[in-house]
């Protein structure tokens, strides 16, 4: 009942004052808020009450770890700031102890489950201009952030700093550096991210290995090719056992491959031992401002063509026995949209367009609206028993 209010009173809020700013001011003002409410000690527990009050956490085995719930808070929030080097970051890090990753205590403590990044070897300061737009009829958002990030060094280093005030569960998403072609380079890229994670002594629940960041200048429509995904999910997986880390690997793939695309892809997660695919990253579309410019789709908008990976990666589970979980995300606004994925063997999946549509207790609501359909679903399944 309660988290029926909220949901009406979030719905009228948007109608009467966060729709009429921007997407992109609304956006700051969040960050702005995230970096301003984690100075205040009281904020992690209250945030950590709330969510034990309105929803009670569950265990879930999914892509070889035991989560407290089902859903997921997709990498992108909780990315941090972007800069244009390396040493003008760990500067603020390490000298003036600026908070560069705004989010990262708050959000877990508040929705559970959260991925940070996607962090890339080197900082970015991201794209300029106005770089985050909504599309309300089919409660879709778009974006062109161009990967804006610390980097990996420079995130590691700040994390390290905070490792007793860490969520228990929590995901680190490290991005191949867009416009980096040559696979040599791209590996040592993705290692030196993971090194510098380790090097801080920071374990988290999984890795995910970001193969497709379309809303970047230098890479703007994302690539998966079979030899370099192979090479890189076998080296990253490689440099863990070296380490008798037993942390999962997770690859976040894009939407709108051919069929043939996804099934290589579970074989060849399959082949290296990866324990999870995201599926899917944002779709690339022409920004709603300049035709020539692509920003990736999300929420509603992305919900058919993520729909429609997660059918053929499944297809290939199936018919090669392979040992994957396919964690969804694209359009998960409600219980029903959710339910369609779950349809088709999904235990856990990714959302953020969510968490504009619905406010930060969009877990939270989606998760409650899923009890009818576990009702019918067990209806079904006792008449088909009898």
């Amino acid at each position: 009942m309660l988290l029926r209010v909220y949901d009406r009173m979030y719905s009228g809020l948007n109608k009467v004052l966060i729709f009429k700013s921007s997407a992109q001011r609304a956006h700051d003002t969040i960050i702005a808020i995230l970096r301003l409410v984690e100075r205040f000690p009281f904020s992690i527990p209250l945030a950590q009450a709330i969510r034990s009050f309105i929803s009670q956490d569950c265990q879930i085995t999914v892509g070889g770890v035991i989560l407290s719930r089902p859903l997921i808070l997709a990498a992108g929030l909780v990315k941090g700031d972007g800069f244009n080097d390396e040493e003008t970051a760990l500067n603020e890090v390490q000298a003036s102890g600026r908070n560069i990753l705004p989010g990262c205590r708050i959000m877990p403590a508040l929705v559970g489950p959260t991925e940070f990044g996607s962090f890339t070897r080197s900082p970015r300061p991201g794209n300029q201009g106005p770089v985050f737009w909504r599309q309300a009829r089919s409660r879709s958002l778009q974006n062109r952030v161009g990967l804006k990030n610390p980097g990996a060094r420079a995130a590691a280093a700040f994390l390290g700093m905070r490792k007793a005030q860490l969520p228990e569960e929590f995901g680190i998403n490290i991005a191949v550096s867009p416009g980096v072609h040559d696979i040599d380079q791209q590996e040592r890229d993705v290692i030196e991210s993971l090194e510098f994670f380790l090097h801080e002594g920071l374990l988290p629940t999984w890795f995910t290995l970001n193969l497709s960041c379309p809303n970047t200048e230098d890479d703007p429509l994302g690539h998966q090719l079979e030899a370099e995904t192979r090479r890189l999910c076998g080296a990253f997986i490689k440099r863990l056992e070296q380490g008798s880390l037993a942390i999962p690997l997770w690859v976040k793939i894009s939407p709108g491959l051919a069929a043939e695309q996804y099934h290589a892809l579970v074989r060849i997660f399959s082949d290296v031992g990866v324990k999870a695919v995201v599926a899917t990253n944002t779709l690339p579309k022409p920004s709603p401002e300049d035709p020539g410019q692509i920003a990736g789709l999300g929420g509603g908008g992305l919900f058919q063509s993520t729909l429609e990976a997660v059918t053929h990666l499944r297809e290939e589970i199936i018919r090669s026995n392979a040992a994957l979980d396919i964690i969804a995300c694209g359009g998960i606004l409600d219980g029903a949209s959710f339910q369609e994925y779950r349809e088709l063997g999904v235990k856990a999946a990714q959302y953020w367009s969510a968490l504009v549509y619905r406010g930060p207790l969009a877990a939270a609501l989606i998760e409650s609206e899923l009890v009818g359909y576990e009702y019918e679903y067990e209806a079904v399944h006792s008449e088909s028993l009898a």
